[in-house]
């Protein structure tokens, strides 16, 4: 697992829950501790997702050039049996 793929599902999602946990936090009337940290912990949830949004995720596994290219010589093996029957007459 690279460290693109533990970002996009661990990390930016963590960073998503520490905000919407701050944002409740200060909400919250229960506990003084919560509402007191409530906006730092909204500002670090900001921060580390504003980080983690910048890496970009895994590239798209890309078909392999000589698979790709058989199949085209296929396809033009067909045509060119298909298209070559002619008449003997002109």
């Amino acid at each position: 697992m690279s460290f693109r793929s533990t970002n996009q599902r661990i990390l930016a999602p963590a960073a998503q829950g520490l905000m919407i946990f701050g944002i409740i936090s200060l909400c919250q009337p229960w506990s003084l501790f919560l509402h007191q940290y409530g906006v730092t912990l909204t500002l670090i949830g900001l921060v580390s997702f504003m980080i983690t949004s910048k890496i970009a995720p895994d590239p798209e596994a890309e078909e392999d050039f000589l698979d790709e290219s058989l199949d085209l010589l296929e396809i033009n093996d067909q045509a060119s049996g298909a298209g070559s029957k002619t008449t003997g007459t002109v």
